[in-house]
Formats: structure tokens, C-alpha cells, sequence
């Protein structure tokens, strides 16, 4: 059943892939080293799901599951981080390597550095990131939350110690909202990774921040004799996709894994950019009402754009309930496999892939991919149950359901 499903092949113009290098293996590794000098960093898990693979009909299925990244439940805490010691490191004149958590945490780093106001836009994850970043480094954070923002994910920004507020505005919005606030305030500095025309910086050190996770991912798949041949990842402004695809695209150049972009219907720019097949970016406007809130973006990073048009093969507008049969499959896995808590956002690419391999109206899709018996599948789930409630809803309730989406 693929009702409200759509996907594109890439046939975007190529561009000089001038960004790509942001994400090689040497830039990632920096920003991993970093990571690793956090006390709460561990490596988080990629679960294979055998069954479902074998179900399905490929060799292999891994999801990199980031639920457990620094005790924050997704993976955008990866990108805020960084990008904050990225800037502290080039106020001071110095190199990131040189600034340890312990030094950059330090009494004697906030009297050389002082104190800057870290704004930012987010529907949850990324602000609570950001959040909690600052209180451990001895900064300040502003973070600015689009309608329709449940009390949960405030409450979890809120209790880092950061100014936070819900705004009658969409998402993209509030980026400009928080951008221009930041442009008004001594010492205040925007962390965002949406990227715009003179704003480029501070995303490119987010999206090397993000790329801790996959650089994980892929040591974890060579651990066990794998190279991915696929690799499925979700995208609101583009960065988290243009992260990994990046990686991979530098990684494995002779031979680069069948990259797809999984986008939440309501706010599918990077599908629609495809789609125009111009080059330049579409962008989605409106309230942007989808049960996938950490995707509800609807302008793309001019950054991640530029690497997706360059690698991805298809583009995929996915509708909600798509996301909710994943959450539900991972929550009800069958036997031998893994239970995996992934909430909306994080759970989209295993729906799509599942859709795929599965459906039999998608069989034109599954051809385009090449996914076969011999297709290794990695899938990213971005974030475990940040909105419980809306988490039972779905796994208890059945919110989403396919039957539902029929009918509406």
C-alpha cells in the first residue's frame, strides 16, 4: 500500500560538488575526537535486523539506533556541540583539537573566552542539543520552538537551563526569528544548520558534528564484514542527509552506496527541489503539519542540497503513515531481532525501505533502487521516543494506521 507516497529519480544538474569535502573521512574523525572527550559519550548501537532482512528478502538490514546518544534520545546534541566548540576554538585563535570537554568546560577557558548567547530554532531535538551543550560549557542558550510544539519536548529544553519559548510561527520562521535576535545581542551567536547566503559556517561544522554517527555506522558495518550497498536517511533541512551521504560519497568513491532521502510529505522541499530538476532549491511553505516534527522543514540547506543533488538517487515525499508503521515495526519486532524504540522522525527510512521491498505498487520503486538479495541496507533512526505520548499513540493506539490513512 503506498497511499500518499512519492519519489523521484535524481536527474538534477550536477554542480562542482565544491561542499563534498566538508564531509571527508579526515573532517569527520576531528569532530569524532571531540566527541569522544565528552564524559557521556559512548558509541551507540547499530542493530541488525536479520528476520526482517531475511522477511524481506535482502541480505541485510542495519539500523543505526540513536536513542542512546548522550542520554538525550537522538542524535542532534552531535551537531550543536561541535559547532559551539568549533566557534569557541576560532574566537580564541585556536584549533578544536586543543579544546578537550575538560578545557572547554573549564573556570579557566570561560575567563579567556567569557560568556556568548548560543540562539537557535528547533521542534525539540537540536535545541535540547544546544541546550545542553551550553549548561555543560558555561553558556548561554536561546532557543525559539514553532506552534503545535508538545509540552514534552519544551520541558526537556527548558529544564537545561535555557530561555526557550513556543512562537505562533512555522519552524522556518523561527529560524529567522532566533537569527535575527542573535544579530541584535552581544555575544549572541546562531546555531543552526540550516544554511543560507552568508550563513554557511556554522551548519558545515554541524553537519561534521553529525558526522560522528555515521562514521560509527560505518566502522560498526566493517566490524562485521560489510560495506553498505544502500543507505536510507531522512531529511527536514537537508543537513543530517547531506552529512551522511557526504561521508559515503567520500568513503566509498569508486563504488558509493544507493543513497535515498526519506522527507515527511507536509514538508518535502528536497523532494520537490528534485523534482523541478533546475538545481536550485524549492521550499514548502505553511504550517508544515506532520506527525514527523523533526522533519518539518520547509527550506533546505543550501549546503546539504549541493551534496544530495550530487549522490542521491531517489528522493522520497513520505506520508505520515509511513513513519508510523515503522515505529510500530521496530516496537514489534520479529523473533531474533532487536527492540527498537524510534519515534517519528527516526522511523521513517525503515518505512520506505520496508515499502519498497514489501508492496507490490512499489515494485517501480524497488526496481530503481536495485535492492535485491545481495543488498546490505543500512537505515538511520535519528531519535528514540521524544514525544512519549505521541509514541503510545501510535504503538498502543494504532495513530497512523494504514486503514486510517485511507480514509482521510
Amino acid at each position: 500500500m503506498t497511499e500518499g507516497l512519492k519519489w523521484t529519480v535524481n536527474e538534477v544538474p550536477k554542480s562542482q560538488d565544491a561542499y563534498l569535502d566538508l564531509m571527508s573521512e579526515e573532517n569527520v574523525k576531528k569532530a569524532n575526537e571531540f566527541h569522544k572527550s565528552f564524559p557521556q559519550y559512548t558509541v551507540t548501537p547499530l542493530q541488525k535486523l536479520s528476520s526482517l532482512a531475511q522477511y524481506l528478502g535482502v541480505k541485510n538490514i542495519y539500523c543505526k539506533d540513536e536513542s542512546y546518544r548522550f542520554g538525550l534520545n537522538a542524535f542532534k546534541v552531535l551537531g550543536g556541540s561541535y559547532a559551539m566548540g568549533r566557534y569557541i576554538a576560532k574566537e580564541l585563535g585556536r584549533d578544536i583539537s586543543e579544546l578537550p570537554y575538560n578545557v572547554l568546560s573549564s573556570d579557566k577557558l570561560r575567563e579567556e573566552f567569557g560568556q556568548a548567547t548560543f540562539f537557535t530554532a528547533t521542534d525539540g531535538n537540536h535545541g535540547r542539543g544546544v541546550a545542553w551543550a551550553a549548561k555543560r560549557l558555561g553558556q548561554k542558550a536561546v532557543v525559539r520552538m514553532p506552534k503545535g510544539t508538545t509540552k514534552t519536548r519544551f520541558d526537556n529544553i527548558a529544564k537545561e537551563g535555557a530561555t526557550v519559548t513556543i512562537e505562533e510561527v512555522n519552524y522556518d520562521d523561527c529560524v529567522r526569528m532566533a537569527a535575527a535576535e542573535a544579530a541584535k545581542t552581544e555575544h549572541g551567536i546562531m546555531v543552526q544548520d540550516t544554511a543560507w547566503e552568508g550563513y554557511e559556517e556554522i551548519p558545515s561544522w554541524i553537519m561534521q558534528g553529525y558526522g560522528t554517527m555515521v562514521l560509527e555506522a560505518d566502522e560498526q558495518m566493517r566490524a562485521d564484514g560489510i560495506q553498505p550497498t544502500h543507505v536510507f536517511v531522512q531529511a527536514g533541512v537537508g543537513s543530517l542527509a547531506g552529512a551522511v551521504v557526504g561521508y559515503f560519497a567520500n568513503k566509498y568513491k569508486e563504488n558509493p552506496p544507493v543513497m535515498v532521502v526519506c522527507e515527511a510529505s507536509a514538508a518535502d522541499c528536497l523532494y520537490r527541489s528534485a523534482e523541478a530538476k533546475t538545481g536550485g532549491l524549492v521550499n514548502v511553505t505553511g504550517d508544515l503539519q506532520t506527525i514527523m516534527a523533526g522533519l518539518a522543514c520547509g527550506e533546505g540547506n543550501t549546503i546539504g542540497w549541493d551534496i544530495l543533488k550530487n549522490h542521491v538517487t531517489v528522493f522520497a515525499s513520505c506520508p505520515d503513515w509511513m513513519s508510523a508503521k515503522a515505529t510500530r515495526i521496530y516496537a514489534n519486532p520479529l523473533p531474533g531481532d532487536p527492540h527498537i524504540i524510534s519515534g517519528e522522525s527516526g522511523s521513517v527510512p525503515l518505512g520506505l525501505c520496508y515499502t519498497a521491498l514489501n508492496d507490490e505498487d512499489a515494485k517501480d520503486l524497488k526496481e530503481a533502487l536495485k535492492l535485491d538479495e545481495n543488498s546490505n541496507i543500512l537505515v538511520i533512526s535519528t531519535e528514540g521516543d521524544t514525544d512519549p505520548v505521541r509514541y503510545r499513540e501510535i504503538v498502543w493506539d494504532g495513530l497512523y494506521g494504514t486503514e486510517e490513512s485511507l480514509s482521510k
